[in-house]
C-alpha cells in the first residue's frame, strides 16, 4: 500500500472537521431555535472567554495564558501532529514558536459554540523572521487559514483542549513566492 501525501491526508482530516463543524452548526440552530439565552447582539460567555484566551495567545501574553492553563490542558496542532499536554510544556511551546514575532493576530471570520465547546473559523496573521521558515535574513509575512477549537473548563475558566488544524499547504505556497 503506498504511503498517503501529506495533502491528501489533509484534504480527510479538514473534510472530517467541516463534517463535525457542520453538525454542531446543525446542532446549534436547533437549539438556539426553541431557547436562547443571550439577548440579540451579546457574546455567549464561552466565546467571550475563547477570544480572551486566543488574544492572550497572540499577544504572547505568557503570565494570563499560565491562569489559562492547568496541567492537564492539551494544545494540539492535528495538521501538523503536534501535541504538548500541561501549562509548562504549552507555554514552553508557546514561547520558541513566538521568539522574534513581530505580529501575530487570529482574524475570526466565523465563530460558534455548543456548550462550552467553541469553534473558530478564520486566518492567522504572521509577521516575523524568516530563520524559522529556512528565509535567512527576510521578513515573512504570512496569513495561515485554519479552524482552532477551544474545549472550556467554565467553572475554573480554564482551558482543557486547544486544537489546531491550519492550511499549512498555503503557507507554503505563500512561502514560495517571499
Amino acid at each position: 500500500m503506498a504511503p498517503v501525501s501529506p495533502r491528501i491526508r489533509f484534504k480527510k482530516e479538514f473534510k472530517e472537521l467541516t463534517m463535525t463543524i457542520l453538525r454542531f452548526l446543525c446542532l446549534s440552530f436547533l437549539l438556539t431555535s426553541f431557547a436562547s439565552t443571550a439577548k440579540t447582539g451579546e457574546m455567549p460567555a464561552e466565546q467571550q472567554l475563547a477570544v480572551r484566551y486566543i488574544q492572550a495567545v497572540t499577544d504572547h501574553d505568557y503570565q494570563a495564558l499560565n491562569r489559562y492553563y492547568s496541567r492537564e490542558s492539551i494544545f494540539n496542532d492535528r495538521t501538523a501532529s503536534k501535541t504538548y499536554t500541561g501549562r509548562r510544556h504549552i507555554i514552553s511551546f508557546l514561547r520558541r514558536a513566538h521568539q522574534g514575532v513581530l505580529e501575530y493576530n487570529f482574524n475570526i471570520e466565523h465563530m460558534f459554540n455548543s456548550g462550552s465547546l467553541v469553534v473558530m473559523i478564520g486566518s492567522y496573521h504572521y509577521k516575523g523572521p524568516g530563520e524559522q521558515f529556512g528565509k535567512p535574513g527576510k521578513i515573512i509575512d504570512l496569513a495561515i487559514p485554519g479552524v482552532t477549537t477551544v474545549k472550556l473548563d467554565m467553572d475554573n475558566r480554564r482551558v482543557s483542549k486547544h486544537e489546531d488544524l491550519m492550511d499549512y499547504q498555503t503557507m507554503v505556497d505563500q512561502l514560495a513566492v517571499q
